[in-house]
């Protein structure tokens, strides 16, 4: 047999808010953000809580993403998510999805966090959370700022390449390997291993889980990582000074929910 591995999405199926809208306050505390971007991000939490987020508002957050983070200096980006990557994300990871991650290590299975968010978030979340590895999106960066552009985006059918790819590189087996997530656009990702599970599903990842027979979890219980988990190595903490350079895109997905809302 080969490898095996689980692979969870992040937003909503690991931790219970956005992780692109969750910096938002402390990148507003550092002149990056305005007044009015923090409350449309707020605002975007709300909803995101509520409904997650379909293709299109997905397509729309990655298209104001590259605007929004043009000239961005990533020296700055990086202490404002030193500083406060704790107690921004420790309280609303779920206590499940903790106790998950522990049961696939004890049997011997790398977990693998699989994220639309920029990799500079996703690492120092899994970094965190013991994980083994992350797919994310890569954002580029020169002369020590945000281009504005994008060079890998881990959504929809490119997550399941991705997953595909490192699953040659790494010998993993995927007919014996898990997927967790939580909203349709990871429809594709669920479909490419053995055991796909949706967490917190959206209307339409539910009807899908329910046609193909997909178990469906119950997430609920956010809770605190301190005395849960060891404290972060050096190298973990090094890695959380890049991991805002997506965040950015809070205000952006607030901007376009907003509109469609009200």
């Amino acid at each position: 047999m080969g490898r095996t591995a689980a692979f969870f999405d992040l937003d909503k199926t690991i931790i219970a808010r956005s992780s692109t809208l969750a910096f938002s306050r402390p990148l507003f505390a550092e002149g990056l953000l305005s007044r009015r971007a923090v409350l449309r991000s707020a605002y975007a939490q709300f909803v995101f809580a509520a409904n997650g987020a379909d293709h299109e508002q997905m397509e729309a957050m990655r298209g104001y993403l590259t605007e929004m983070v043009r000239g961005w200096d990533v020296q700055t980006v990086r202490q404002v998510v030193a500083e406060t990557l704790h107690e921004t994300i420790e309280p609303i990871v779920y206590a499940e999805a903790v106790d998950l991650i522990a049961e696939h290590h004890a049997a011997g299975r790398d977990v693998v966090i699989v994220s639309a968010s920029g990799r500079e978030v996703v690492e120092p979340i899994g970094a965190m959370l013991g994980v083994d590895r992350v797919i994310a999106t890569d954002l580029v960066i020169e002369d020590g700022r945000y281009t504005g552009e994008i060079l890998h985006y881990a959504y929809g059918d490119g997550k399941a390449e991705l997953i595909e790819d490192l699953a040659e590189t790494e010998g993993y087996d995927l007919a014996d390997c898990y997927a967790y997530s939580d909203s349709e656009t990871d429809i594709p990702m669920l479909r490419i291993v053995g055991h796909p599970f949706a967490v917190n599903p959206d209307k339409v990842l539910r009807e899908q889980a329910e046609a193909e027979g997909w178990p469906v979890l119950l997430f609920a219980r956010p809770v605190a990582l301190r005395g849960r988990l060891s404290s972060p190595t050096g190298k973990a903490v090094a890695a959380f000074g890049v991991a805002a350079g997506v965040s950015l895109a809070g205000a952006a997905v607030a901007s376009l929910l907003r509109r469609r809302l009200v």
